[in-house]
């Protein structure tokens, strides 16, 4: 199991619906940054650099499943904890942990690959590099 990087969101007025709680969608935003802000404090290059070096264009995903419990509001400050729990061949998973303080707002568990492009155009899951693999772990 990789250790846990802690990405910091400021709920800002234009986050929320007019209820004044957080347009859900925002969230999926704030866990994609949360994924990238991951790789990046482990010390893995940005994307446009592994794509020179490794092939590899991002960790697009491939399946996710989101439990709510708690809405968050303008002027919360959250935390996404991330860490990833299990690697695979070409894929692997990631998983979140929404906070207020100690207060759970919601947990999130994703499915990304390692994504190369593919000949003629789309792109392909590649297998994960393994210099990418033990900086994470």
């Amino acid at each position: 199991m990789t250790q846990q990087v802690v990405y910091t969101v400021h709920v800002e007025f234009g986050d929320c619906d007019p209820a004044g709680i957080v347009w859900f969608p925002n969230f999926f935003r704030w866990i994609d940054a949360a994924s990238r802000h991951f790789f990046a404090e482990r010390g893995v290059p940005r994307w446009e650099e592994t794509a020179k070096t490794l092939g590899v264009i991002g960790t697009p995903l491939v399946d996710t499943h989101t439990r709510f419990v708690k809405s968050a509001s303008y002027g919360d400050t959250l935390q996404v904890e991330v860490t990833i729990p299990e690697w695979r061949d070409k894929s692997f998973v990631q998983t979140y942990r929404v906070k207020r303080g100690d207060d759970l707002i919601l947990e999130c568990e994703e499915v990304r690959i390692f994504a190369a492009r593919r000949e003629g155009g789309g792109i392909r899951a590649v297998a994960i590099p393994p210099e990418i693999r033990r900086l994470c772990e």
